[in-house]
């Protein structure tokens, strides 16, 4: 199974990006929606916490935009947690980045193998935020591509081929 976490206000956006990791992976997709009104940190971390208790040794855990930079911070508060992760195209809320204090990533590292991914040509997290993220994240892999905008188009065979 893939349990994909989306973006802020992505839940039909990121669709198509999920659909297609899950094929590529051969694996169910799992996409829970979460909410557009209450984009407090634990309105989306309380249900990512309760679907992260439920998986099994293969499942897959991605998250892309806002829902990626919920889920590492999820991740930090240790208790269980998935043997890995994929953060796509995750933002960066320190004052290096977008500057906004209740979503900001202060540690620590997640015992989870972290793997960022993000396109050059993102045009709504600019592609600067990976290298902020991965400086606070020094032993995630990075994966960088030219291009794919956003929602990775012709980049998520690269990204699942990363995964397993």
């Amino acid at each position: 199974m893939l349990l994909f976490f989306h973006g802020a206000g992505g839940y039909e956006e990121d669709r198509s990006l999920a659909a297609g990791l899950g094929a590529e992976l051969g694996a169910r997709v799992d996409m829970p929606h979460f909410s557009d009104e209450d984009m407090s940190f634990e309105a989306w971390a309380a249900p990512m916490r309760s679907r992260l208790a439920e998986l099994g040794p293969d499942d897959h855990v991605i998250a892309h935009s806002f829902g990626a930079s919920i889920l590492l911070r999820v991740l930090s508060e240790g208790g269980t947690t998935p043997t890995a992760a994929v953060l796509l195209a995750m933002p960066d809320w320190s004052p290096d980045g977008w500057d906004v204090a209740e979503n900001a990533f202060h540690g620590p590292e997640p015992d989870a193998a972290l793997t960022l991914h993000h396109c050059r040509d993102d045009a709504v997290v600019p592609f600067a935020h990976l290298a902020l993220g991965s400086s606070r994240l020094p032993s995630a892999l990075v994966r960088e591509y030219p291009t794919g905008g956003h929602q990775f188009d012709g980049v998520i065979g690269a990204i699942a081929a990363s995964i397993g």
